[in-house]
């Protein structure tokens, strides 16, 4: 029986771990080759092995998806070791610096800016020539925060990157519609993931902006834990696959429910 994406290739970004890692497996399984890009190398060579165990090839790239020659370099390289590119899933990203607007550096907006909502534009723009060819998918991830949920005080560059990306991969959709490339945006809630890691919050200036928030018992009214990233996964291989070939410009909300409350 032939695989949803027997014979295609995927460029996915922060592969590394989290939802990256998960929806690059998930694709493998499903019959496409991958290319690996995240800011270290070494952070995908786990993923790497994780596919060709699986019996599908892939290689692992070292880019900044913030920098246009490296993600230009990035698509060089698959199209050279598979000649063509069907599936982009422009996931890497950071939360970044966590503090009231005041107290925020220039720097601080900049950097969360670039590493998110530039970097979604680098990664689409330099995938399009490619794309063009057969058509294919690009995939988003954006989030609850700043298209639903505006509680997390202090992530007003965070947020405000998450907005913009759904605003660009709505522009994108309509522009590529006509080369039969689809365009997606996925908004997770909580997700077991280590975007903490990428995270520098402030707490003591937070205290200053803070509104209290009154929760009901439990976060997340569905499961009342945090989503997988396998669960994001599946999602992301339904958007790269023919079986969503009328879905574009579209924003998926996965959280069970949290940004409801």
């Amino acid at each position: 029986m032939e695989k949803l994406l027997q014979n295609q290739v995927a460029v996915v970004t922060g592969a590394g771990s989290g939802i990256g890692k998960a929806s690059a497996i998930k694709l493998a399984e499903n019959g496409a080759k991958i290319a690996l890009l995240d800011l270290h190398k070494e952070n995908v060579e786990e993923t790497k092995e994780k596919i060709e165990q699986l019996g599908s090839e892939a290689i692992a790239i070292e880019g900044n998806v913030s920098h246009p020659e490296e993600v230009a370099n990035a698509y060089k390289q698959t199209v050279e070791k598979w000649g063509r590119v069907d599936i982009v899933f422009a996931n890497a990203g950071i939360n970044g610096e966590v503090t009231p607007i005041e107290d925020m550096e220039p720097d601080d907006w900049e950097l969360t800016i670039s590493n998110n909502l530039t970097s979604t534009f680098l990664t689409v723009k330099y995938a399009i020539p490619h794309l063009k060819t057969n058509g294919g998918s690009i995939i988003i991830t954006s989030s609850i925060n700043g298209n639903r949920v505006y509680k997390n005080f202090g992530m007003s560059a965070y947020s405000t990157s998450k907005i913009g990306q759904m605003g660009f991969g709505k522009m994108a959709a309509l522009e590529l519609a006509k080369y039969h490339i689809r365009v997606n945006m996925i908004c997770p809630g909580s997700i077991e993931t280590n975007i903490g890691e990428n995270t520098w919050a402030d707490k003591e200036k937070l205290k200053k902006v803070e509104i209290p928030v009154k929760y009901p018992e439990g976060g997340q009214p569905l499961e009342h834990k945090a989503g997988k990233p396998e669960q994001v996964a599946d999602l992301v291989l339904f958007l790269a696959s023919n079986q969503s070939n009328h879905i574009t410009g579209s924003e998926i909300y996965i959280d069970g429910a949290e940004s409801l409350l």
